[in-house]
């Protein structure tokens, strides 16, 4: 199918070619040129959902025919802004039900920017309509729900990206060339990573009626019904119920990332360890403080988050530093730093902003300048992978592994023992009852997803 049409000369200026050939390859711009739009649709029409819906209209032609939100008033407010941004200046179809959009329309591509706990069913159901996928990150709220994910990509033959988009950050992939591939790291045993924001909502609303706008039953939807304490736009994050707390929320970013620049698949042993510590608990439950451990053979991955305290390292409160024989290598979002051991060169370099060509970032609510140029990579590559079927930078495998691993760091935790995870037989090596928790139980009336049945 004919897609998308850039302006080669245009694209290909400063800093943005780097970004393009990191994505496409230099060969790979030659497949940019089409005159017929995607059809697009957005499924969760909050902060990230709008975010990555505009970086997709920034980089490609695409005609958004579809909205979905269970809050009227945000999904009213989003068809506005989507309106004056697509250039076709149309208002797209807005809806509550995600199944009656799937259902009335046909899309080349579903992006999914619900709540974690919705993921996994509005991904294989939007696979199974015969979209492409771009799915939030983490992938899922239990590890079947990722496999029956991958299992349906598979099936259906199409592509789901990520939004791990630290694989597509043009600072991230230089040090991944440039420092790791290119051995100035030497052998290397130790990764940590860590976030340090004090980002735990420690509050304690009371329960509230629920606005006739807001269709909190379908928000809901699988998960636990918990008591109405207000609009749970972001706030959500703060529930197990709803997600995997900070461990599988900023984690997965940066366990994802070191797994990426260092070839790393699934460890062969997790352990975690940790609780509320520090903070008023208020109504929140996930953890303050936690740790974890991710073993390969000759190299361990330690997360550790705080949401008190100083970050050990100010200048990266959020990232990972990967330990060599040869010298250090810190990452982050805004930057990296290499440090050789002895006399070598020190080798830094800042994050890439887009600011002059995208000006109409600068005015967009919310948005995170720094992540821009990264998701607008990420956005090609994923469309480049529908063209010529390679797969994706962030793939729904890497997605998984990544993301099931942060679960059974949670789960470890839970259990207070270390978890050997199977991927073949998809269970937990000699631990039976672990084994039950890689399926978290749905509400009555909602059906977990089978990976033998995608």
């Amino acid at each position: 199918m004919d897609n998308f049409n850039i302006n080669r000369r245009h694209f290909l200026k400063g800093a943005t070619a780097a970004l393009v050939v990191s994505a496409l390859g230099v060969d790979g711009l030659d497949i940019l040129h089409s005159s017929k739009p995607w059809r697009v649709a957005l499924i969760g029409t909050g902060w990230y959902g709008k975010s990555d819906l505009f970086r997709l209209i920034q980089v490609a032609p695409v005609e958004v025919v579809a909205l979905c939100d269970v809050d009227k008033n945000q999904l009213q407010a989003a068809g506005l802004l989507v309106s004056k941004r697509q250039k076709s200046g149309k208002m797209p179809r807005l809806y509550v039900d995600h199944q009656k959009m799937l259902s009335e329309n046909q899309f080349d591509i579903i992006l999914i920017g619900t709540p974690d706990h919705w993921h996994a069913l509005q991904t294989i159901e939007a696979l199974k309509a015969g979209a492409h996928v771009y799915v939030q990150k983490p992938v899922s709220v239990d590890v079947l729900e990722g496999e029956s994910m991958l299992a349906a990509a598979r099936k259906y033959k199409r592509t789901v990206q990520v939004g791990l988009q630290r694989r597509s950050t043009p600072h991230l992939v230089e040090a991944k060339k440039n420092i790791v591939d290119a051995g100035l790291l030497g052998k290397i045993s130790h990764v940590e990573m860590f976030c340090y924001y004090h980002m735990r909502n420690s509050a304690n609303p009371p329960e509230q009626p629920i606005p006739d706008f807001f269709d909190y039953e379908r928000w809901t939807g699988p998960a636990p019904m918990l008591p109405y304490r207000g609009l749970p736009h972001r706030s959500w994050r703060s529930f197990m119920e709803y997600g995997n707390g900070i461990m599988g929320d900023m984690g997965v970013h940066m366990f994802d990332a070191a797994r990426w620049m260092l070839n790393l698949g699934w460890p062969t042993k997790i352990y975690s360890t940790g609780g509320i510590y520090s903070s008023n608990p208020g109504i929140s439950n996930i953890t303050d403080t936690q740790t974890a451990i991710f073993e390969y053979d000759q190299l361990t991955c330690v997360w550790q988050h705080r949401t008190w305290g100083e970050a050990s390292d100010p200048q990266y409160p959020w990232g990972y530093k990967i330990y060599g024989e040869k010298g250090t290598l810190s990452c982050s979002v805004m930057q990296y730093d290499f440090v050789p051991y002895g006399d070598g060169k020190k080798i830094h370099q800042d994050v890439v902003y887009e600011k002059e060509k995208f000006p109409e970032d600068l005015t967009e609510k919310d948005i995170e300048l720094h992540t821009a140029p990264a998701t607008r990579v990420h956005m090609l590559n994923f469309l480049k992978s529908i063209e010529d079927g390679s797969l994706p930078h962030a793939d729904i495998e890497e997605g998984h592994i990544s993301t099931a691993c942060c679960i059974l760091a949670n789960l470890s935790m839970k259990t207070g023992r270390p978890l050997r995870y199977d991927p073949i037989r998809r269970i937990i090596l000699n631990d039976e009852n672990a084994t039950l928790w890689l399926q978290r139980p749905y509400r009555p009336t909602w059906v977990h997803p089978e990976p033998n049945q995608p």
